[in-house]
């Protein structure tokens, strides 16, 4: 039977970034590291206007300049010069502009295949075996590590499993991890559009009685929008020919980009807190989406999720101890804890504060409770770009 020290099950983003993270220690150590996935990988990049993009922090950024990665991805990374925060009806704004606070930017938007492509380049395959197109079907618990079971009926064992699966882990369900789960009731609407004037490199986070709309910058003068709807009124948008989405659209944004030109695909997904009530067990760590998922209201879900895997990976890399110690893993997790608990927190109540249509929440948002004493007290505008920045928690 096959053995092996590392496999990371699920090769997205978040996957392909822990085996980067540890390939030249695995080059070095001599360990046996699989990357398993079960899509294909396309050969090259293909830009598309429907792209589905991420935003990625200056603190992730720095992360991927230690991998030697940055470089690559910066040459299709549409820099986040100025973040405009605003609640219609109400005159109160947040305006951070990155020159003004003597940066050049405060962070970028990546197209995510462009992200992925660049990360399996990077790869070195004679050092991280990479199975593609290959299911996993069951994970059994050994006393020193895991025994694993793929679609085709091949067993092998390893001593760590990073499950890095997705939000929909069905490995995680099969090992009985319980997840807590708290819906908001809302759906997010994904689209690329085209915006009627130059985005300068400003991003917006736009609040509604209705749900809060994200523009993001994109190369090509184009943006990426994340507006979040009730159910009901966003399968009631998804339908709507693409002049009439447009219009309903620039009604709720405003003018502030001009008049929108061109929408392309659109999806939606659901919006759902959640997180995994165990994120370690001795030989297993939960990465990314299937260990917590967030309201993309802020844009750092996957940020989040990059400094975990950096973290892992350097707990792993300095730890005397075999690879899947408990202990090790329990010190990997207490890390996290601080950062993981600001960020969800702070995500989840930026939502429920403006997505509550409650009188006295609505005045209290106006009087300063929300946009307006950010700009009045200069710490609390300083704390909100450090976590624009991806630089609120830092170990």
């Amino acid at each position: 039977m096959q053995q092996n020290d590392l496999v990371i099950i699920g090769g997205g983003l978040v996957g392909a970034s822990l085996a980067l993270c540890l390939q030249s220690a695995a080059r070095e150590k001599g360990w046996r590291v699989k990357l398993i996935e079960p899509h294909s990988i396309e050969s090259g990049y293909q830009p598309s206007y429907d792209a589905r993009s991420s935003a990625i922090s200056y603190g992730s950024k720095l992360i991927y300049e230690q991998l030697d990665v940055w470089d690559l991805l910066a040459t299709k990374a549409e820099p986040i010069t100025f973040i405009q925060v605003s609640e219609r009806g109400h005159g109160v704004k947040i305006n951070l502009d990155a020159k003004q606070e003597g940066m050049s930017s405060f962070g970028y938007v990546i197209d995510n295949a462009w992200i992925g492509h660049c990360l399996t380049t990077a790869l070195d395959t004679q050092v991280i075996d990479c199975l593609y197109n290959t299911e996993v079907s069951q994970l059994i618990p050994q006393p020193d590590g895991y025994r694993i079971v793929l679609g085709n009926g091949e067993v092998m064992e390893s001593k760590l499993i990073v499950l890095a699966d997705g939000g929909r882990s069905p490995l995680r369900e099969q090992l009985g991890i319980y997840v807590a789960s708290t819906p908001y009731n809302q759906t997010a609407i994904i689209a690329n559009i085209t915006p009627g004037c130059r985005h300068m490199g400003r991003a917006f986070e736009r609040f509604t009685d209705e749900g809060p709309i994200a523009l993001l910058p994109l190369p090509n003068n184009d943006c990426a929008l994340v507006w979040t709807r009730e159910h009901e009124e966003a399968e009631r948008l998804l339908a709507l020919p693409d002049e009439a989405f447009l219009s309903e659209l620039q009604h709720s944004f405003g003018s502030r980009m001009g008049e929108f030109k061109r929408v392309g695909m659109r999806h939606s997904y659901p919006l759902i807190l959640t997180k995994a009530e165990e994120q370690v067990r001795p030989h297993l760590v939960l990465l990314g989406n299937s260990a917590h998922g967030l309201h993309p209201v802020a844009g750092q879900g996957y940020n989040l999720s990059l400094r975990d895997t950096w973290a892992l990976a350097q707990t792993l890399l300095t730890s005397d101890k075999p690879l899947g110690d408990f202990k090790t893993l329990l010190k990997y997790q207490e890390q996290r804890g601080c950062d993981q608990f600001c960020v969800v927190g702070f995500s989840d109540r930026v939502t429920r504060l403006f997505s509550n249509k409650q009188p006295i929440l609505k005045a209290g948002r106006f009087l300063g409770l929300g946009l307006g004493a950010t700009n009045i007290v200069p710490p609390l505008k300083h704390w909100f770009i450090l976590q624009a920045m991806g630089l609120g928690v830092r170990q």
